[in-house]
């Protein structure tokens, strides 16, 4: 059974991939071990997702975004970074007026349903796609003209390019010797709704307690989608409180900014482990989405880069196409994986020393989260720059953003952490 592309996982990043080739009449092969029920009407899994401006634009091109009910759609017009019990804040504002949100919050499993729907739609009118559920991929290997998949059935089938988006865990990256970077923080996400008395003005919050980090994420009314990133050690206890126990600790943490708080819903957990592959292109393969770049979830720049990485690959595909190229080729695949490293590594690294910075609980780290936060409020280029990757409003214009700084160096450097601890 012969496909141009074969995609290896049906979740957010793999639909949008598969609906980015639509214009392209190749042939593909789209398959995912969930049920076709499940692609059909994704469970809510307590996830919300921060989409950029970006993202947004792309969701429309691909038709997805039209799909989801607006009442379902939640702006982000402001958001605050706090620091432990500290009433000090560093805020995000609109740059303008014109511009109606920094962000759009979306619940992950519409989105998935959305670009499921368009691509069963594309396989209707187009004929040129299979969904095949229920199925996983058993081993996979290229050389120098195609590469094959066996699939749990037995059935074997063949492509000039394999794209694997199954997860920051992919079990077939590993199978194509593609290395990844992994970030066990040894905490878990416990993410829920809930219902409080005072309006959020639609505000995020990230809120830097020690030993813990608590996010409350503006939805339509008086809801917000709460994200408490704790130790593995101590999430259990969290997960197996009453829900009046857990309402009264939530409130309590977030200092009764927002009056009663109530839960809505179920809590949900999830380990967190970020993931960055070495490489996102192997001979006649490629990752996107988590298999290629898994983030932790405080910049809310992972599906953000899902998206975009499978725009990118879909791009250079086309391009090869119009050109009469072997769009599988690696001379293609490293456009991708150029752009899309680009793009990325900056992010990941950046985002991991954020996380340190305001995870660690030496005196030293809380003296240097407290600076770092005062001198982003009071340094525009640099609150500016931050902006711009927020809300990736500037890329949609076409413009560049500004040089991005390196990566935070640890914190802080050991002289300074041995003169701070004797005082």
């Amino acid at each position: 059974m012969n496909y141009d592309v074969i995609i290896i996982g049906a979740g957010p990043a793999g639909l949008s991939f598969a609906r980015a080739l639509k214009n392209t009449n190749l042939k593909i092969a789209l398959i995912e071990k969930s049920s076709l029920d499940e692609l059909k009407d994704p469970q809510e899994d307590g996830r919300e997702i921060a989409l950029t401006h970006l993202s947004v634009k792309l969701m429309k091109s691909m038709g997805a975004w039209d799909r989801i009910d607006p009442a379902s759609i939640s702006p982000i017009k402001n958001a605050k970074v706090l620091n432990g019990n500290s009433p000090y804040s560093l805020d995000f504002e609109r740059p303008s007026e014109s511009m109606e949100a920094l962000g759009y919050l979306i619940p992950n499993h519409l989105i998935r349903k959305a670009f499921y729907e368009e691509v069963a739609a594309m396989s209707e009118a187009l004929d040129n796609i299979d969904i095949i559920t229920d199925t996983s991929v058993e081993e996979l290997q290229t050389d120098d003209s195609s590469g094959s998949v066996t699939l749990s059935s037995g059935v074997v089938l063949s492509a000039p390019l394999l794209v694997s988006a199954d997860s920051r865990f992919s079990a077939t990256r590993r199978q194509m010797g593609v290395g990844a970077h992994m970030r066990d923080f040894s905490r878990t996400a416990i993410v829920c709704r809930m219902e409080h008395e005072y309006s959020h003005n639609q505000t995020a919050f990230e809120c830097f307690h020690y030993g813990k980090t608590m996010a409350l994420l503006p939805m339509n009314g008086n809801l917000s989608s709460v994200v408490i990133t704790i130790s593995s050690q101590k999430s259990d206890a969290l997960l197996k409180m009453s829900d009046e126990a857990f309402n009264a600790q939530v409130q309590q943490w977030f200092g009764n900014k927002l009056g009663k708080i109530s839960l809505v819903g179920k809590r949900h957990s999830y380990p967190l482990v970020a993931v960055h592959a070495d490489k996102f292109v192997a001979n006649r393969y490629a990752v996107v989405g988590d298999a290629a770049v898994g983030m932790h979830p405080v910049t809310a720049h992972g599906f953000n880069l899902g998206i975009r990485g499978a725009d990118s690959l879909a791009r250079e595909i086309k391009q090869a196409q119009d050109h009469g190229k072997d769009f599988g080729s690696m001379a293609v695949l490293k456009k991708y994986q150029k752009d899309h490293m680009h793009v990325t590594k900056f992010l990941y690294h950046g985002t991991n020393n954020i996380v340190s910075l305001f995870t660690t609980e030496t005196l030293p780290a809380k003296v240097a989260r407290n600076a770092v936060l005062r001198f982003a409020n009071n340094f525009p280029p640099l609150k500016n720059m931050i902006t711009g990757k927020l809300t990736e409003a500037e890329t949609v214009k076409g413009s560049n953003f500004l040089p991005p700084l390196p990566p935070l160096p640890p914190f802080p450097p050991l002289p300074f952490a041995k003169k701070l601890k004797s005082l």
